[in-house]
């Protein structure tokens, strides 16, 4: 899991921290290596001025030794006694030499003209390098800590908030937000500025959120329920008229296209409100085959169908028992075929069933790739200049195959046909 703000920003100034560390310390090994460097630059200055001093005694020899602010000289000429040095420079012998008591790097140069002592500055002493070097170092790494420490305490002051809220709207349930969590005055007193903005924000958007689906639920329950009564009636009405004897078989016929006309509104109807429910809300449903429903449905398409020279087959392998609600399964394989009969003038539509699944394939118009690939949208048709249909039959039927756990594929070639298959199981 990734972590979150907080520990992100905690992390930037952990990093920032250490590699700020990293710098001071490699700045100070640099200068440690500096200061070594700088034990042979005396030795080569050492060694100029020697020569230096040489040439000039060789054209002046009451040239005195040199005596400036880094180096000393001491000349000590042939057969003269060496009480005129300082004693810890009498017993050193021709070449470079480090003094232990002071630390002071002497050259030892003796020639015909007499033995000559150049003495450099003394080096800093190993407490002077501490106070110097390692005390600010460690000073300088203390600042850096503390500040990052602050500036992090700081952030974290400015992230709680958005913290705050990250956790409680990441608490709400998306069928029922709470807005009133949020409300103004029930806001903590940290919660300032953009962030009591944002929880306003979010305050109104949960607000019109559980409005519109408060409304929705409303809606569908309400028209649904209005819609069942006045298809009772009609239903009613047909299965009485029908019962009459010596009636015309065209009357009959119609009577009939009336009869399952309204049937398959009550299914719509049973098929809304069942998309309307909440998903962890179980259906009522009971075990049926899906075979009898197709031919139901083929029996009616044949009617859809009229006089086009289009013949409808069936072939069921084996059948496929399911436990779903009947009407829902009416509205997939009706849409389906619904579809099949509006966009085949001529040719042949073919059902199958089973291996557990639902063939519906015809030799219709076909969709291109771009039209497949727009289907399971709202309102889209493939060919827009025909009357039928509306554009719906298709999405509802996928929503209503993701409700219950089957999966619908659609196979089309432009001009061919097209082949739409539920899988059941």
């Amino acid at each position: 899991m990734r972590p979150g703000l907080p520990q992100r920003i905690r992390t930037i100034f952990i990093v920032q921290a250490l590699l700020a560390s990293l710098v001071l310390v490699g700045g100070y090994a640099l200068s440690l290596l500096a200061w070594q460097d700088h034990g042979a630059a005396i030795h080569e200055q050492l060694q100029q001025e020697a020569a230096h001093y040489w040439k000039l005694h060789e054209a002046s020899p009451a040239q005195p030794p040199p005596d400036t602010y880094g180096i000393r000289g001491y000349l000590l000429q042939p057969g003269q006694p060496d009480l005129s040095l300082p004693g810890e420079l009498r017993a050193l012998s021709n070449g470079f030499h480090e003094l232990e008591s002071t630390g002071q790097r002497v050259l030892v140069d003796e020639r015909a003209a007499g033995r000559l002592y150049l003495v450099a500055a003394p080096a800093p002493r190993g407490d002077a390098t501490f106070w110097r070097g390692v005390v600010p170092l460690l000073l300088t790494l203390l600042g850096i800590y503390a500040i990052s420490w602050l500036a992090w305490r700081a952030s974290q002051r400015s992230v709680t908030p958005l913290s705050w809220l990250l956790q409680r709207v990441s608490q709400w349930d998306p069928r029922y937000p709470d807005a009133d969590e949020l409300a103004p005055e029930r806001l903590p007193a940290e919660i300032q500025g953009e962030a009591r903005q944002l929880a306003a924000a979010l305050h109104l958007l949960a607000k019109r959120i559980g409005q519109y689906v408060t409304r929705e639920r409303n809606f569908t329950r309400d028209a649904s329920h209005e819609l069942r009564t006045p298809l009772t009636v009609i239903r009613m009405a047909s299965d009485m008229a029908l019962g009459t004897p010596d009636l015309d078989p065209r009357l009959q016929r119609s009577l009939g296209r009336i009869q399952r006309a309204g049937r398959d509104m009550e299914a719509v109807v049973e098929a809304f409100l069942i998309l309307a429910r909440e998903v962890d809300v179980e259906p009522q449903a009971e075990w049926f085959e899906v075979a009898d429903i197709v031919r139901y449905e083929v029996a009616s398409a044949r009617e859809v169908l009229d006089e086009r020279p289009v013949s409808l087959e069936i072939k069921v392998i084996d059948d496929i028992p399911l436990l779903a609600p009947p009407r829902v399964t009416h509205v997939v394989i009706s849409n389906l075929l619904r579809n099949a009969c509006t966009y085949t003038d001529r040719g042949r539509i073919r059902v199958e069933v089973g291996n557990g699944k639902v063939v519906v394939s015809d030799t219709g118009i076909g969709m291109s790739p771009e039209a497949l690939a727009k289907v399971f949208e709202p309102f889209f048709r493939a060919e827009p200049g025909r009357q039928q249909g509306s554009g719906l039959g298709l999405p509802i039927v996928r929503r209503l195959c993701e409700r219950f756990g089957w999966r619908i594929e659609l196979e089309s070639t432009a001009g061919q046909g097209t082949t739409a298959t539920v899988h059941f199981r």
